[in-house]
């Protein structure tokens, strides 16, 4: 184990090997989860792996659904597609929104025009992010809102403070 843990140049694996002996040596579980980080399963589940595996059972087995599928040319043929137009004129009617990058706009045209569909919704926010764009909150309106009845009450209240600051304080 020593000499896997030295060994050994990836840094997550190592994680692994050195909590597996801390632990082994007796470390409070405690004193372990401090010093590597880890959680008391994530712990328990490494020191069931090494006991069925050995060494082996610590590696990372992880596949990872959504690894990158675009070349770094496809990537900035989507940033200047997304910067120059905008999902209506890509896309006319059938845009949610024509102004506006979508994630579901964006990943169907990601599906169209590369064939790229991932597993996750991040990962299209993540690619919208390394394109440049960022994720807005819509802001909240309510229907029975009325502009004008809201341009009478900011006017009321506009005239009331300069009319306060004209009016001496009140003893």
């Amino acid at each position: 184990m020593t000499l896997a843990h030295d060994s050994c140049k990836d840094g997550p694996t190592r994680s692994r090997y050195l909590a597996v002996r801390l632990y082994g040596a007796g470390y409070p579980v405690k004193e372990v989860m401090n010093i590597t980080g880890c959680s008391r399963s994530s712990l328990m589940n490494w020191c069931r792996f090494y006991s069925a595996e050995g060494v082996n059972g610590l590696s990372d087995k992880r596949v990872g659904g959504n690894r990158a599928r675009l070349t770094p040319a496809q990537l900035d043929e989507v940033r200047t597609r997304l910067h120059t137009y905008g999902p209506g004129q890509l896309f006319g009617r059938d845009a949610t929104n024509a102004q506006f990058w979508t994630v579901s706009d964006f990943a169907r045209g990601l599906q169209r025009w590369y064939g790229v569909v991932y597993q996750s919704l991040s990962s299209y926010t993540r690619l919208l992010a390394q394109c440049g764009f960022s994720y807005q909150q819509p802001k909240k309106v309510y229907k029975s809102r009325s502009d004008a009845k809201v341009a009478e009450f900011e006017a009321q209240l506009e005239k009331n403070w300069s009319t306060s600051l004209r009016m001496p304080p009140r003893p």
